[in-house]
C-alpha cells in the first residue's frame, strides 16, 4: 500500500508519474512552478498542462489510479474543446486543474520549452515550465483578470528577482508584445530590480 501524498508537491509527482506512464507530454506550471522559481511559498494550487487527444486522455483516470476522483468523460470533453478540468487527489482533497495544451503559437512554444526539474531533495523529477514561460503566463492571465489578483502579481516579481540571474530576456521581450502585456512586464521588472538588495 502506498504512503499518501503529504503536500501538493508529492501529489503533484504523483499525477507527473501517471501521465508520463501515458507518455503523454506534459508540464507542472501555475502557482507550484512559481513557487519553484520564485519565492517558496504554501500553495495547494495544483496546475498541470498536457498535451493529448481524447483517445490518450481516456486512460488518465485508470493511471491516476483509486485515491484520486477523475471523470474521463469530463476530461475526455476538455481535452476536445482545448478547456481544462478539475481531478481530486482524495486523501488531502486537493485540486488539480487539468488544462489541455492549445494550438496558439505561445502555447506550443511553452510545452516545447518545459524542463525536467529536480524538484525534491530525494531526486525526485518532473516537467516544469520556464520560469520565462511563468511570467508570460501569469502576466497574461493577471491582464484577463482585471489586473486585480495581487498574489499573481507578486509571483511575477518574485520570479523575476529570483530567478534574474538565468532569465532569457530576449524570449521575454519576443513575446510580451504578442501577448499585450510589454507594460507590466516592464513595470514587474522594475519592481524586481528595486526589491533587490542594495
Amino acid at each position: 500500500m502506498s504512503t499518501p501524498a503529504a503536500t501538493a508537491l508529492d501529489v503533484a509527482l504523483i499525477v507527473a508519474r501517471a501521465i508520463e506512464s501515458l507518455g503523454l507530454p506534459y508540464f507542472l506550471g501555475g502557482s507550484l512552478a512559481s513557487s519553484l522559481h520564485g519565492e517558496p511559498r504554501a500553495t495547494n494550487d495544483i496546475d498541470v498542462v498536457v498535451q493529448a487527444t481524447p483517445a490518450e486522455v481516456s486512460s488518465l483516470a485508470g493511471a491516476l489510479g483509486p485515491e484520486f476522483s477523475a471523470d474521463t468523460d469530463g476530461l475526455v470533453d476538455a481535452c476536445r474543446r482545448r478547456g481544462s478540468c478539475n481531478v481530486f487527489y482524495l486523501p488531502l482533497f486537493t485540486k488539480i486543474d487539468v488544462f489541455f495544451a492549445g494550438s496558439a503559437p505561445f502555447d506550443v512554444e511553452e510545452l516545447r520549452r518545459r524542463r525536467r526539474v529536480r524538484v525534491r531533495s530525494d531526486g525526485a523529477e518532473m516537467f516544469v515550465k520556464t520560469p520565462e514561460d511563468s511570467v508570460l503566463r501569469k502576466l497574461w492571465w493577471y491582464r484577463r483578470g482585471g489586473e486585480v489578483s495581487s498574489r499573481q502579481w507578486r509571483d511575477v516579481v518574485e520570479i523575476l528577482r529570483v530567478s534574474g540571474p538565468i532569465i532569457d530576456s530576449p524570449y521575454l521581450a519576443h513575446w510580451a508584445p504578442v501577448l499585450r502585456v510589454e507594460d507590466l512586464l516592464e513595470r514587474a521588472v522594475g519592481e524586481a530590480v528595486a526589491a533587490e538588495p542594495p
